[in-house]
């Protein structure tokens, strides 16, 4: 099933399907090494929810939901 990363729960894996962002936030997210083929787990999010935090590569990062919304994840 893919979804949006935004919507996944702490500790749910997933393999980056998409990335949706375009021109230079698209860039960013990419540059951040969020490219579709590589897994990932959602580690922890704020007391609010924004921003979620993601373990991949071996090190943990953290995006704003509206970040989040332009990536498309496969879930396991």
């Amino acid at each position: 099933m893919v979804t949006p990363m935004r919507s996944m729960r702490v500790n749910q894996c997933g393999k980056i399907h998409e990335v949706k962002a375009k021109g230079e936030l698209g860039r960013r997210i990419r540059d951040m090494g969020l490219v579709p083929g590589t897994d990932l787990v959602i580690v922890g999010r704020a007391p609010l929810y924004d921003p979620v935090a993601i373990r991949m590569r071996g090190y943990t990062l953290t995006l704003r939901n509206s970040e989040a919304d332009l990536i498309q994840v496969e879930v396991d």
